[in-house]
């Protein structure tokens, strides 16, 4: 990789290019990703590569319920894996979910390439890889998943654009926590808590609140969630890219 000096004024930008390159290098991120990473990057530069008051009370909330659960699972795709495997982790670890690999383009050794990662950033367990068990309503390969993972999920973290996976989820009454720099995506439209950050800003602040509310009462998580304006959170989020200064 080529060596990015710190003071560069696109230094973050740059580095998370060059990990989801690797990602394609190593076999965890699809080309596809590729496509998609600019895509995000071309809203979080116009959202000012900041995490909006907004994100920041959508990922609270997403603490709190995450904490609330009865089984979380926290969903994890190629560049999930190639840009937070360890604070994907951290988070799993501050909440008491499961981690789960879940792909559109599923080959065998991309999913055992991404459960191989994760174990190496410090996950215990990785599910995924039974796959004995389909989501309804979906004809491609994230229909599969394990039984004791995302199929029987309560809660399920879905980071970046997975429209078609998260309608599914809906309709089966999971609680949709979506990370996702597009707010007019379906993914984000459909999500019970949609968090309109980078993901690479979202998951450790996500981390950083579920430690802050460890000893919160129940009553007092379920007013956090209860007190999130969904609607609104998306509205704010369409604002700040809509009419964001880029200075």
């Amino acid at each position: 990789m080529t060596e990015i000096p710190e003071d560069h004024p696109r230094y973050e930008s740059l580095l998370t290019r060059h990990r989801i390159e690797e990602g394609v290098e190593k076999g965890i991120t699809s080309k596809q990703g590729l496509i998609a990473q600019g895509r995000g990057e071309a809203f979080d530069y116009l959202l000012g590569e900041r995490t909006t008051e907004s994100a920041a009370e959508a990922e609270r909330a997403a603490a709190a319920k995450l904490l609330l659960a009865d089984h979380a699972v926290l969903s994890v795709n190629g560049n999930v894996a190639a840009l937070v495997p360890g604070e994907t982790v951290e988070l799993a670890e501050a909440v008491g979910a499961d981690i789960e690999v879940n792909l559109f383009n599923r080959t065998e050794a991309r999913m055992q390439a991404i459960a191989d990662h994760l174990h190496e950033h410090g996950a215990a367990d990785v599910k995924g890889l039974a796959a004995d068990a389909l989501i309804p309503g979906i004809d491609h390969e994230r229909a599969k998943v394990d039984e004791d993972g995302i199929y029987d999920a309560d809660v399920v973290v879905v980071p970046l654009e997975d429209g078609d996976r998260a309608e599914a989820l809906a309709e089966m009454g999971k609680t949709e926590l979506v990370i996702d720099l597009n707010p007019m995506s379906r993914s984000a439209q459909t999500a019970t808590i949609p968090i309109v950050d980078n993901v690479i800003r979202a998951v450790p602040n996500m981390t950083e609140y579920a430690r802050e509310l460890q000893n919160t009462s129940r009553e007092e998580l379920e007013a956090i969630v209860a007190e999130f304006d969904r609607e609104e959170a998306l509205e704010a989020a369409e604002r700040a890219i809509r009419q964001g200064d880029l200075d």
